[in-house]
């Protein structure tokens, strides 16, 4: 029998959801003129908090009970683990999450031959789990604001002591709740996170689980179906699906006091769901000012940075493929193209007038507040202005912004480049007679940075050589000096062969024989970029120190004038986020509110096996038993953002629905504005997992364990008990 709050009028909820205004505004996203659009209600999003948990509103607007204890067994079920969202599924420490989560951590626990990560992974005992090594999950014990205690502390210090006198506060905050919280372990820690930008504080107690094993993780091409063409697209097809078990100190499975119990009925349209996470940062509470500095600089430094790096990886992948593959390049370029992917569509956002408009209206309504209020006029009056200044002083310097974006990215920067700067500070010491354990010293930060295959590390100086004509021109000086009349990949190809710092080996030989100087070809590159890279980090750090401390007492006025009825920014904590299922329109046509397994082979027969949407040969006739009427994967309203993925999609009675993996396109917006109407978060269904575990995978015990709650420690156990 469907629970009560599936019968609730469900034309009321999507009203509540998608029409209520901010204030006295009323949200018309489709209106022509641009100035006429208004900021609607949760133009801020619902990423709420635990410590400022929605209750009231859950109850008025759903028509269940979210009381205290309801939010307590949400947020013991939940887990965060390293990038990513997962939950306990079962009183034996089993957890679910999105295979896209693991998929490096499967590569990693792969031993020589099996190739896991295309193969798939399936533990048929306990014993079998295979422990992943430096991993771990968390589990929020408590959240505490302590705002208050904070602001005593910072606002009566002078200036230039708050940021010391902020960070002793929270010190001493974080070492109270630890010695308060000692009785449940060593493996208690506390995190402090700034909320509206510094305009609040809190500080998260967690348990952390040190010995977390892989169960269970799919095939590659299930767990990614689609590829990057169809990453923040729906419809969707992919089983985006792992397990983990968490064991506790004694090395046996850890033994939950909450967990998420697993939905048999799933899901259907005009359904109330909650996704339970650690969104990413946001930049929703950001002015109009700073978003047109994104929108003009910083986001197109971004993706320019991203495509390069993903063009010298794929080089790389066809130049040397079995090199490529025994550094996991396949998993590097999927987090650049996800990356890429995601800022092209925040580019879009920002560009998209009626955003802006919304965007404008809502601060309208904010400065106006403050205007209204004496009190918040002495204090606050000036912000926007000077915001707005420190916006413009930062476009002053956009090329070295563009130019220098992660010079010395240790993953997908050139080891040459960042040999070159350590190796500048070392020849330019010795020159000034600077010897001893200093120079020594000086000398082993040069020969600290690893190689890089030749083939990868001439790509990545390639580009970032190109980083700096395009920025500068091709006539100025820094141009000049780094191309010297050649391509970029030409004048990359020499600097490799002319410099003494090409790799770890040349470099100590110079060092050892005296011969690394300032007329290297690599440090006479530095020494030309040095002036106007050190004049730019000096000015921009100038200016976002003073951006963070206004975005601080933005953040504080905010507050007071809307309290909990705005949710802070992402900020990678825990947050529970309330929508409802519902398909969309787009291409002129109706997205439905799940996809079936039959889409799935629609997709891979219409694309004729391409590597995309290609599938193991397990898959490539349907398995047995496998219902391809079976709902796939789904979509809500859902406000999450990237660091949800893995999350638990629940019923108000907390059972396990999904979990999310992914927002469509429309919902990358998300980084800026929350817009219910266009966006929509992506989830694996249930329904799939299951299926797929009993009928393609055979993993009785598990599916066994998700049915009964109990733990089996062999399939034949399973297979016993399921007769």
């Amino acid at each position: 029998m469907r629970m009560i709050w599936r019968r609730l009028e469900r034309v009321t909820i999507v009203a509540v959801l998608l029409l209520a205004p901010l204030g006295s505004a009323v949200g018309q996203a489709g209106v022509a003129d641009p100035d006429a659009v208004r900021a609607g209600r949760f133009d801020y999003g619902k990423m709420w908090t635990f410590e400022y948990a929605p209750g009231d509103y859950f109850t008025e607007t759903y028509g269940f009970e979210a009381n205290a204890a309801w939010f307590e067994r949400a947020r013991l079920s939940v887990l965060r683990i390293p990038g990513c969202s997962a939950s306990f599924v079962s009183p034996n420490g089993l957890v679910a999450t999105n295979h896209h989560c693991v998929r490096s951590r499967v590569s990693q626990v792969s031993e020589p031959g099996e190739g896991l990560l295309d193969n798939g992974f399936f533990a048929r005992s306990l014993e079998a789990e295979r422990r992943i090594p430096g991993y771990y999950a968390d589990q929020l014990l408590a959240a505490v604001d302590v705002s208050d205690e904070v602001f005593a502390a910072v606002d009566a210090a002078p200036p230039p002591e708050r940021d010391r006198v902020l960070r002793r506060a929270l010190d001493a905050i974080e070492a109270r709740l630890k010695r308060e919280y000692a009785a449940r372990g060593d493996s208690i820690w506390v995190q402090s996170i700034s909320l509206y930008n510094g305009g609040r504080h809190s500080a998260y107690v967690f348990r952390r689980f040190t010995d977390v094993r892989l169960v269970a993780a799919v095939e590659l091409e299930l767990g990614f179906f689609g590829g990057d063409p169809d990453n923040f697209t729906y419809p969707r097809y992919a089983l985006d699906f792992a397990f983990l078990r968490v064991y506790g100190a004694d090395g046996q499975p850890y033994r939950p006091d909450h967990y998420f119990g697993w939905s048999m009925d799933g899901v259907e349209q005009g359904d109330v769901v909650f996704v339970i996470g650690n969104p990413g940062s946001t930049n929703r509470l950001q002015t109009i000012a700073q978003l047109e500095y994104q929108r003009d600089v910083e986001v197109p430094a971004r993706i320019a940075w991203l495509a390069g790096r993903h063009r010298a990886l794929d080089g790389f992948r066809v130049a040397a493929p079995v090199e490529a593959e025994a550094m996991d390049v396949r998993n590097r370029m999927f987090s650049l193209s996800n990356s890429l992917k995601a800022s092209t569509g925040r580019l879009a956002a920002l560009e998209d007038e009626r955003i802006m408009a919304r965007k404008a209206d809502a601060e309208q309504q904010l400065r106006e507040a403050i205007e209204g209020n004496p009190a918040l006029r002495v204090r606050y009056g000036g912000l926007f202005d000077r915001l707005a200044e420190i916006q413009a002083e930062l476009r002053a310097v956009a090329a070295p912004t563009a130019a220098f974006y992660r010079l010395a990215h240790a993953t997908y920067g050139s080891a040459t480049m960042r040999r070159a700067l350590a190796a500048w500070v070392y020849a330019r010491a010795r020159a000034e007679g600077v010897g001893g354990d200093t120079l020594a010293a000086l000398g082993d930060s040069v020969l600290a940075v690893d190689d890089k295959p030749f083939e990868l590390e001439w790509r990545y100086l390639g580009v970032r050589l190109a980083d700096l004509a395009a920025a500068y021109g091709p006539d100025h000086p820094i141009t000049r000096a780094a191309l010297r009349g050649q391509t970029a990949d030409q004048a990359a190809r020499r600097l490799l062969s002319e410099s003494l710092v090409r790799d770890a080996a040349s470099a100590a030989a110079a060092i050892e024989g005296g011969t690394l100087v300032m007329g290297d070809p690599m440090l006479q590159l530095v020494t030309a970029l040095l002036p106007e890279y050190q004049r730019d980090r000096v000015a921009v750090g100038r200016l976002d120190a003073e951006e963070r401390e206004l975005a601080s007492d933005l953040g504080r006025v905010r507050f007071e004038v809307y309290g909990r009825d705005v949710p802070p920014d992402g900020t990678s904590s825990p947050r529970v986020t309330d929508g409802v299922v519902m398909s969309y329109e787009y291409n002129g046509t109706l997205a439905p509110p799940y996809t079936t397994f039959f889409g799935l082979y629609d997709r891979f027969r219409s694309h004729g096996g391409a590597i995309d949407w290609s599938l193991p040969e397990r898959w490539q006739a349907p398995p047995a038993g496998l219902d391809l009427r079976t709902p796939l994967n789904f979509v809500s309203t859902a406000d999450t953002y990237g660091g949800n993925s893995g999350s638990p999609a629940v019923t108000p009675a907390l059972e396990l629905v999904g979990l999310n993996f992914d927002r469509n396109i429309q919902g990358l917006s998300r980084d800026f504005i929350y817009l219910p109407e266009r966006g929509r978060n992506i989830m694996v269904d249930v329904r799939a997992i299951r299926a797929t575990l009993d009928h393609v995978y055979d993993l009785d015990r598990i599916v066994s364990e998700l049915d009964s709650g109990r733990l089996f420690t062999t399939e034949e156990e399973a297979d016993a008990a399921r007769r």
